[in-house]
């Protein structure tokens, strides 16, 4: 399958488009969005990744940040891939909120049957930069990652693994110690096994102690977050950091909750971070 477009819309000067294409690391079709800024008719523009949370489809942060406006002005290019393959045919892969398509945790499953399609870790890092630069006017020297939630706890730790990557990192509300949470218990039994000595490596707060990322990691945690105490735990990767000597500005935002009312309000402050990092 070669690169479909399945949707493009004019957006604040620039191009709204969802696009598939057949996945060689999820051997699976797979989705993801682009907002190319009007720059972007000029030549090559950095790009953020935004990596969407659980439940959420490639579609749900272009949707629902309102991200578009100040990307153009900042000639951001925006990409937001699905969080999962879709319709693998895996038992147990669907009807589970925090598991399985539509959970993907931005990780290369270990454990059958979902070794084989659930590689989302590569995915985002190889596979799906190289599509990007390939089809759309993207400088593969400007990259910057973020995400929400799940896609919060992916993009930590893919900037801590991957420093020489990408130039920036930012998070909403992310699970940044998912080896000690529910959420991140229940996927990862499943995707990596029983072994717990394995999990370390797709969690922030263990990650911090032997990696480090270059610049600054902004961090916005809603204080009305229903989330807060049993999953999220912010104050434990602000320990790590600390602990670590890694840069972190982490930022309580009074009254606001978990979804995307949260990550619009703030949604601007983030891209102008990407944008300082990613200029020339």
């Amino acid at each position: 399958m070669t690169l479909e477009t399945i949707s493009e819309q004019r957006h604040f000067g620039g191009t709204q488009g969802v696009y598939r294409h057949l996945s060689s690391e999820c051997a699976a079709p797979m989705r993801f969005s682009v907002f190319q800024p009007p720059q972007a008719a000029r030549g090559k523009v950095p790009v953020l990744y935004f990596l969407a949370g659980l439940t959420c489809t490639e579609e749900t942060f272009m949707i629902k940040a309102g991200a578009q406006r100040l990307a153009a002005e900042l000639g951001l290019m925006l990409v937001s891939p699905d969080t999962s393959p879709r319709e693998t045919g895996i038992a147990g892969a669907t009807g589970d909120e925090d598991f399985g398509e539509g959970a993907g945790f931005y990780l290369d499953a270990t454990q059958a049957p979902f070794a084989e399609n659930f590689r989302m870790y590569s995915y985002v890092v190889n596979e799906l930069p190289g599509v990007i630069e390939k089809n759309f006017p993207a400088d593969p020297s400007r990259r910057g990652i973020s995400g929400h939630s799940m896609g919060g706890h992916g993009a930590l730790t893919i900037a801590l693994k991957n420093p020489w990557r990408y130039r920036s990192v930012s998070a909403f509300a992310p699970i940044v110690a998912p080896s000690r949470v529910p959420w991140g218990e229940h996927a990862f039994s499943r995707y990596l096994g029983a072994d717990r000595s394995t999990w370390s490596d797709h969690d922030a707060c263990e990650l911090t102690k032997t990696r480090s990322f270059p610049g600054t990691i902004l961090i916005d945690q809603g204080d009305g977050d229903r989330h807060l105490e049993k999953q999220l735990h912010p104050e434990l990767f602000e320990a790590a950091c600390a602990a670590s000597g890694q840069a972190l500005t982490l930022r309580r935002q009074p009254g606001y909750e978990h979804y995307y009312w949260f990550v619009a309000s703030f949604i601007d402050d983030h891209l102008r971070h990407h944008a300082r990092a990613l200029a020339g």
